[in-house]
């Protein structure tokens, strides 16, 4: 994957991102959860980098969403990714995730870095999505309230899951 022109960092976190993505092939950005919203992290640089779409996680704290995130990046890494095609019980203990393309639409307002370091170039991103403790993900029927507003569904999810 080619690299191309980059922004130049202008404050210690930007130089951190970059700074990250020299050395791990990536960057884990998190975003502390308010009233309304729950706390989520995304991946800048994986695209870049290893030519794998850059993904984001909702509802988990930034250890946890860290540590989702890293076994992704280590298959893309190792020339093994995940195949965002199919549920993946990887990521989490007992439970199989699955992967929803996320619209550009959503991109500024959850992926803010991601943009600026991609400046005007389009690049893939992915929503990870966990089940309930039951095993019901965010559009059955029989999910809680809970789980809609711990992690809100960027896209369409087109699997049979």
């Amino acid at each position: 994957m080619p690299h191309l022109t980059r922004p130049n960092p202008e404050n210690d976190y930007e130089q951190t991102v970059f700074d990250n993505i020299r050395e791990h092939g990536w960057h884990c950005t998190s975003v502390g959860g308010g009233d309304d919203t729950p706390p989520f992290s995304y991946t800048i640089g994986l695209f870049d980098t290893f030519g794998h779409p850059e993904l984001v996680i909702f509802g988990f704290d930034l250890k946890l969403a860290h540590g989702i995130l890293s076994i992704v990046a280590r298959a893309a890494k190792t020339g093994r990714p995940f195949d965002l095609d199919q549920a993946c019980d990887k990521l989490l203990d007992n439970y199989s995730c699955v992967f929803v393309e996320v619209p550009h639409v959503h991109y500024v307002d959850h992926v803010l870095s991601a943009c600026w370091y991609y400046k005007n170039e389009k690049f893939p991103l992915y929503q990870i999505v966990w089940p309930s403790l039951e095993g019901h993900y965010p559009w059955h029927p029989d999910a809680s309230e809970d789980l809609l507003a711990a992690q809100p569904i960027l896209g369409k999810y087109t699997g049979g899951t």
